[in-house]
């Protein structure tokens, strides 16, 4: 992608994502780990509300909900619920940021990231990969495919091993209500 292509990319994707209330998708999420001959397949609903609050509830192969809320995680294994304060970690703190902003696709922050942007047949598609040695240490970069309306529908996070995990988004809804209670845990 030229500079100039990039540049308008990063324009609509910020426009888009400035204008993101709330996110309702199905997704789809593959596990790939380079010792399995086939990769792991789950699948749910994402739910996210402006300014902090997502919700992935998987449904299939088990039932297992995590939700990012008030700097915590909240977790849900088939009614066997946890929580782990977020707040006082930075790295935490700074993986759900990352969540949150991967799925708006608002990576576009030069001082955090290394980025590469290309063309695709149903859109774009740029590498982002981490600045900050901590986290650089969990995540060597994310692929983040964006359809012409400048909505992500792919987020790729590949692991140093090369070992990655997928999330396709489908059924997309934007900036409709959403209850409250959805994040309750």
């Amino acid at each position: 992608m030229t500079a100039d292509e990039a540049s308008r990319l990063k324009m609509k994707v910020k426009t888009r994502a400035n204008n993101v209330q709330t996110i309702s998708s199905d997704f789809v999420q593959l596990k790939h780990l380079n010792f399995l001959d086939n990769d792991i397949k789950s699948s749910g609903h994402l739910t996210f509300k402006a300014p902090h609050m997502v919700k992935w509830a998987y449904s299939s192969p088990f039932k297992y909900a995590i939700i990012f809320k008030e700097n915590k995680i909240f977790i849900n294994d088939e009614g066997r619920k946890s929580d782990i304060d977020i707040g006082r970690n930075k790295l935490f703190k700074q993986l759900n940021n990352l969540i949150i902003s991967s799925v708006k696709g608002d990576m576009f922050d030069k001082d955090k990231f290394h980025m590469e942007y290309f063309k695709t047949e149903e859109g774009s598609l740029v590498y982002f990969s981490p600045k900050d040695e901590k986290l650089a240490q969990f995540i060597k970069s994310f692929h983040i495919t964006f359809n012409g309306h400048a909505d992500v529908t792919e987020v790729k996070m590949i692991e140093h091993s090369n070992d990655y995990t997928k999330i396709l988004f489908s059924n997309k809804t934007l900036n409709q209500p959403i209850d409250e209670a959805v994040f309750n845990h």
